[in-house]
């Protein structure tokens, strides 16, 4: 079916079946979601149960962000090639083969390799259900469609750190932490069946192929930098993981060369080249590497902090976020209520001060506390923390998008979709690398965890500065960007 020809059918299509469609499509949305959330809380007790060195913690989010990262570049091309119906199923059932092989992993290597297959079948479902809302859904019924990924990624993001917890704490069959993957079994098989049922088909007249050599070269760059800040400090430092990381770069820069080449060659590059000229959008991938960098690797650590360093349980530790969750829900609704619309930019500067303050506070609460704090100290600073990012999210992508042309537009966003799992990856490697350093040096849980706070206030400060080298305002005509 074209494009042209979807969009008319669209107008047809039974009211029903457009909305049981709308929640396939968010069930896979909340999948992604608590599996990107719920290692952070479970991975302690992985670790304590299934072995391995420090390094598992830090893989299990980093190998799922960075698998995603990578394949959410080509997974919309995938649907265009192929059909959006059948890559959604393909990849929620590999998504759903790969949380099997999680629940039942032996050896932190196969869980890793689990984690991996999960964000590459993750990348293949997710972008497919996007682009089939905007052909099932006409005009007037689109805006509540997309407003339906609200609600639900707020409940998930509230509700998955705690939900995580509850399930290793109440151990069901005997399974403890492998629930956490298990659960998708039957979320996933209902996704499939109702897929296949109520989803429409849909593929692009005229979509180019795969542009394979540029996914290899980024694929490698990441990898090459992510697995020597992760692999590095249990090593101690040798000289392979320096050249591993220089060597990063270079291949970096090869591969901006040969998407440049291949876009003067009149073939179809994996990122247009064009937008790295554009000032606002090269500041805005470097704002959205600071800022998703910080917050993902913010939440790891304060979730060791909180189990291996207070003894929380994984429930307690899980409750102990929820005031950051709930800020963030809090701070999104007042960017919705008009405030994103009139501040713009200045709306993300607001926010990454208040995150910063919370941030700020939070560290004094420890230092000022010490072994003896509670969940409930903690919150004060944990809620600024989360209202400030709820601030500063709501408007960004809209923002930094707000200087691409049209036929960017695309390409644009898959970039910044995943910078955004890149700077997870990254997050997750630095930060955890620079906690458990500071551990085997000597310092003590909470001093560790200071430190890292201040880290993140810096990313923070770097994020605010670059927010001057964006657009004031989104164009007026641009539609949401979901992330």
């Amino acid at each position: 079916m074209t494009v042209t020809a979807a969009a008319a059918a669209a107008g047809v299509q039974p009211y029903r079946l457009r909305w049981a469609a709308l929640f396939v499509i968010l069930a896979a949305e909340v999948m992604d979601l608590l599996d990107a959330l719920v290692t952070t809380i479970a991975a302690p007790t992985i670790r304590k149960e299934l072995g391995g060195s420090e390094s598992l913690v830090q893989w299990l989010g980093a190998g799922y962000t960075l698998a995603m990262a990578v394949g959410l570049i080509t997974g919309g091309r995938l649907g265009d090639l192929y059909g959006r119906k059948r890559m959604f199923v393909i990849g929620a059932c590999g998504f759903t083969a790969a949380s099997l092989l999680c629940g039942v992993a032996g050896s932190p290597e196969l869980l890793i390799a689990g984690r991996v297959v999960q964000g590459l079948f993750g990348a293949v479902m997710l972008p497919q259900g996007l682009g089939m809302i905007k052909e099932m859904f006409p005009p007037e019924e689109l805006g509540k469609a997309f407003g339906m990924f609200g609600p639900v990624m707020t409940i998930g993001s509230v509700g998955g750190p705690v939900l995580a917890g509850w399930l290793v704490d109440a151990d069901l069959f005997g399974t403890g932490w492998r629930m956490i993957f298990l659960i998708n079994l039957p979320i996933g098989l209902a996704a499939v069946v109702a897929a296949l049922r109520c989803l429409p088909e849909h593929r692009l007249s005229g979509a180019t192929r795969l542009d394979l050599p540029g996914v290899a070269l980024v694929s490698a760059a990441a990898f090459l930098l992510i697995f020597p800040l992760i692999q590095g400090r249990e090593s101690g430092w040798p000289a392979w993981t320096f050249v591993s990381m220089a060597a990063s770069v270079v291949v970096f820069a090869l591969f901006g060369w040969y998407e440049s080449r291949r876009a003067r060659a009149g073939r179809d590059p994996l990122i247009t080249p064009s937008l790295f000229r554009k000032r606002s959008f090269s500041s805005g991938l470097v704002a959205g590497l600071a800022f998703f960098s910080g917050m993902m690797g913010f939440g790891l650590v304060f979730s060791l902090y909180t189990q291996l360093g207070l003894g929380f349980t994984p429930l307690q530790a899980g409750l102990a976020a929820l005031p950051q969750a709930l800020g963030g829900v809090a701070g999104f609704g007042l960017a919705m209520s008009g405030l994103q619309a009139r501040l713009g930019r200045g709306l993300m500067q607001i926010g990454t001060l208040v995150m910063a303050a919370g941030a700020a506070v939070l560290a004094l609460t420890i230092h000022l506390a010490g072994v003896d704090v509670s969940g409930w100290q903690l919150s004060p600073g944990l809620a600024l923390v989360g209202i400030g990012m709820g601030l500063t999210m709501a408007p960004f992508f809209d923002i930094v998008l707000a200087g691409v042309e049209p036929h960017e537009t695309g390409s644009a966003s898959g970039t910044l979709t995943g910078i955004q799992q890149l700077g997870g990856a990254l997050g997750t490697a630095v930060l955890g690398t620079l906690f458990f350093d500071l551990l085997a040096s000597g310092w003590e849980f909470g001093s560790s965890m200071q430190v890292t706070v201040w880290v993140e206030v810096g990313l923070l400060a770097l994020t605010f500065a670059l927010t001057y080298l964006l657009p004031r305002h989104a164009r007026p005509e641009s539609e949401p960007q979901h992330a």
